[in-house]
């Protein structure tokens, strides 16, 4: 067992067979702190969101291992990946997903409760994290796409994961709104010591990563750390 948050050894995933066989991971290497917030940056196609899903105990591997906070995923069926991905992970995407006929508090506290604790209080307190405390009873129609994706971050930080999978947070907002969104990320990395691997397509964000992978063609072709990352309000695209 590792003290990396995740560590994967010759780690692929082919999808078909045959002639048809596809390579979305081939042999990728990666082993990352506690606590860092990383980008992923690659074209669409690059295994980006291949290697978050693995990460996230979405998909599996046919190749290599890999290990995320301290458990080793590419043995683990059924029950014990729903429970892996319940009680370590946390994630964000494009879309919000968010059921229109339940307010923020109650899109929240759905996942919440699964934490088997006390869920509305958890609940609250992630949308305060995220700067949604005066929009609780809000439904998602009423919402702009900003308010929406900072409680899809509520629900995904409620039951408090030690890792945020977040595949393109960004993609369906402007500027400053996406600025506003990388911010709350870039908070719950700081002040929470949460790792974050974000996958985006827009190099501008790898500005304020702690490190930035990128990838084509399913391999990992770069992987650098950056000595001084910027706040998401310095950010221009």
């Amino acid at each position: 067992m590792s003290d990396a948050a995740v560590l994967t050894e010759g780690l692929g995933r082919r999808y078909g067979t045959g002639n048809v066989a596809v390579d979305a991971l081939v042999d990728v290497h990666l082993e990352l702190d506690p606590g860092q917030f990383v980008v992923l940056l690659g074209p669409s196609g690059s295994g980006k969101t291949t290697l978050l899903n693995l990460v996230g105990a979405i998909d599996t591997p046919t190749a290599g291992v890999i290990e995320v906070d301290g458990v080793r995923l590419d043995g683990l069926e059924g029950e014990e990946r729903t429970r892996f991905r319940r009680e370590h992970v946390g994630f964000v995407f494009q879309f919000f997903n968010l059921i229109p006929t339940l307010t923020a508090l109650e899109n929240v506290q759905l996942i919440a409760e699964m934490t088997g604790h006390d869920g509305e209080g958890l609940s609250r307190k992630a949308l305060e994290a995220v700067g949604m405390a005066d929009r609780i009873d809000h439904f998602p129609a009423a919402l702009s796409g900003g308010e929406q994706q900072r409680v899809a971050m509520a629900r995904a930080v409620a039951k408090r994961p030690r890792i945020l999978l977040a595949d393109e947070p960004t993609g369906a907002l402007d500027l400053e709104t996406g600025r506003r969104v990388l911010n709350v990320i870039h908070q719950l990395n700081r002040e929470r010591g949460m790792t974050v691997l974000l996958v985006t397509h827009n190099a501008v964000i790898a500005d304020m990563a702690d490190r930035v992978i990128r990838l084509r063609d399913g391999r990992v072709i770069d992987d650098l750390a950056n000595s001084s990352p910027l706040g998401a309000e310095r950010l221009e695209w």
